[in-house]
């Protein structure tokens, strides 16, 4: 019988906190999850999407330094052992029937792995050769952290700084430091923490692959929640004196107050901003609208003043991390700007849910806005709010206000 996710409040979410004790890489993440109480059979079905095969999963308990750890191996066959590019990994991607948002998790790592690679070795990105990485069970790895987090329910991902490791690891081009050249370019393109000095693994903590599911899939930020589970992920080799393992801690979180202000802290997004001073009003209208569409979370206007007192306009957008590309090269395709500024943003977003409400003039959608357990706000549904003016010919702001006090004494519709 499969894993339940943890049942949970809901205003709350499950987080999951990565520790990485010893490191980080793709079979020690599996091992974590299946020790939390992910089920392997389960996985193997939503892997067996993929077109590829010539793997197994086989899992077993061992000690790594005085701790009880699960070790899962990805045992290759000839067919697994078969090298595969850049453009088979993708393709498969492509090719596999699984969640589109697994797929969009599973490409960010991966590109986060060729760009790292393409860093290391020189070469455009996706013409690397592979080596160590070019066989199936990287792909397996990869896409078993994300399918497995989706399995056990967790929703936030925190991880602790990656450790550098000391003394030397071995590669196909030779010995190399503790941390390759690839993991280095990881961290350097995802600013993740690293953990430097102090007591350190022996040898390679972190592999490429473990640096980029990571430092694509966790936060670096203090967090606090309930630790429902804990369980550890064991390594292949066993060091003496330190434990070769990562840590798994899932549970719900706390409360949805963050440090600094009140409701749920979302991921990173990027705020782009330009200044424009000779862009007309159709165009500057046109590329609202074209960002809008393309997925971005707000764009406004803001009108300021340039050099020689020349008004001007700020344009200024709000968009996900994997999109903020593609929306800069829109705005300098569309508009007269040279440059467009970027930087990093977080945001605290209240929950909100929608409930139907039966007053005196009918049923009226009632969005409902939530501070942890309070309700801070109802705002009718305007749609719904104006044909109820048009058909009794009452005032909509009287419609509305009528609908927010019946909802609002009742009290029942908040309970739904």
């Amino acid at each position: 019988m499969g894993l339940k996710p943890i049942r949970k409040p809901a205003l709350s979410e499950l987080t999951a906190y990565i520790d990485m004790i010893g490191g980080a890489s793709g079979d020690m993440l599996l091992g974590a999850m299946v020790a939390v109480g992910l089920d392997l059979d389960e996985l193997q079905a939503e892997l067996d999407k993929f077109p590829d095969r010539g793997y197994r999963l086989e899992q077993k308990l061992v000690s790594r330094g005085g701790l009880e750890a699960t070790l899962v191996d990805v045992v290759l066959d000839d067919e697994g052992e078969k090298k595969r590019t850049w453009d088979d990994f993708f393709s498969s991607i492509e090719n596999s029937t699984l969640e589109d948002s697994d797929k969009r998790s599973i490409k960010k790592i991966f590109d986060a792995l060729a760009e790292a690679e393409a860093a290391a070795h020189g070469g455009e990105v996706g013409s690397t050769h592979l080596h160590e990485l070019g066989t199936v069970d990287t792909l397996v790895d990869i896409s078993s952290t994300v399918i497995g987090m989706r399995l056990l329910g967790v929703e936030k991902i925190h991880a602790s700084a990656f450790p550098t490791g000391t003394g030397a690891s071995g590669s196909s081009h030779g010995a190399m430091g503790a941390t390759s050249i690839a993991t280095a370019a990881i961290y350097k393109a995802s600013g993740a923490p690293v953990r430097a000095g102090g007591r350190q693994p022996v040898g390679e903590a972190v592999t490429p692959t473990g640096a980029a599911i990571v430092s694509t899939l966790a936060e670096f930020m203090p967090v606090e929640f309930n630790a429902d589970r804990i369980g550890y992920g064991a390594g292949q080799r066993d060091p003496e004196g330190f434990a070769n393992v990562v840590g798994l801690w899932i549970g719900e979180g706390r409360n949805r107050w963050g440090r600094g202000g009140p409701g749920r802290r979302k991921p990173e997004l990027m705020l782009l901003e330009t200044n424009i001073d000779d862009s007309p009003g159709e165009v500057l209208g046109y590329v609202h609208e074209q960002l809008m569409e393309m997925g971005c979370l707000d764009v406004w206007f803001t009108p300021i003043q340039m050099k020689k007192n020349r008004p001007a306009t700020m344009l200024s957008v709000l968009v996900r991390r994997d999109s903020v590309d593609a929306a800069a090269e829109l705005i300098l395709k569309e508009t007269s700007t040279l440059g467009v500024r970027r930087r990093p943003v977080r945001r605290y977003e209240a929950d909100r849910e929608l409930v139907k409400v039966d007053t005196s003039l009918g049923k009226v959608p009632v969005k409902l806005k939530r501070i942890g357990d309070t309700i801070a706000q109802a705002a009718p549904e305007y749609e719904a709010c104006r044909e109820i003016a048009r058909e009794t010919g009452l005032p909509i702001a009287e419609v509305m206000r009528i609908v927010v006090n019946e909802a609002t004494m009742r009290g029942s519709p908040w309970n739904g």
